[in-house]
């Protein structure tokens, strides 16, 4: 699997270390990313969002075909680059598969006993647990009322091949 999925919870001890989900190690280490080397994850804090986005060389390449298609020496290209890159902490991995978060991103995210790390494909992020199963619930809330928006509710019922009769909403 190339992809960080499913939503895993860890304690954070004394020194700020967490263990990085097992599952995701290995979509870091597909991406390029091998414990004892330099380089690490890299995270920051979400733009939009009581959270940390974090990810490999994927997200980073991800930021890079951003910034080129803005304009060189825009304004918006300068603010959205302070706003990734200069924010971002690159956290090595140790042997045991755990991560020292800075100070300033646990602030950002209000991160002090546990961190839920939650995947979202090409990217992960890290999150007080109470405050995401806020945030969980409020997407799945919106999702329910724009299922349509999606494509649920768009496909024929069983035995419905969109016929003379098949209700449609």
């Amino acid at each position: 699997m190339d992809r960080f999925v499913s939503t895993f919870t860890n304690k954070i001890d004394a020194k700020g270390r967490v263990s990085v989900p097992a599952s995701f190690r290995a979509v870091l280490e597909r991406d390029g990313y091998t414990s004892g080397i330099p380089g690490g994850i890299y995270c920051y804090p979400s733009l939009d969002a009581p959270a940390l986005d974090a990810g490999g060389q994927s997200l980073a390449k991800t930021i890079d075909r951003l910034l080129d298609g803005l304009p060189d020496y825009s304004d918006e290209r300068d603010e959205l680059s302070v706003a990734l890159y200069g924010d971002v902490h690159i956290i090595p991995v140790d042997q045991d598969g755990r991560i020292v978060l800075p100070e300033a991103l646990r602030a950002h995210a209000g991160l002090c006993t546990h961190v839920a790390f939650v995947g979202l494909g090409t990217k992960f992020q890290m999150w007080e647990p109470a405050r995401f199963e806020e945030r969980r619930g409020r997407a799945r809330e919106k999702v329910h009322r724009h299922r349509q928006l999606f494509g649920a509710g768009s496909r024929p019922a069983q035995g419905d091949r969109g016929g003379e009769g098949g209700a449609r909403e």
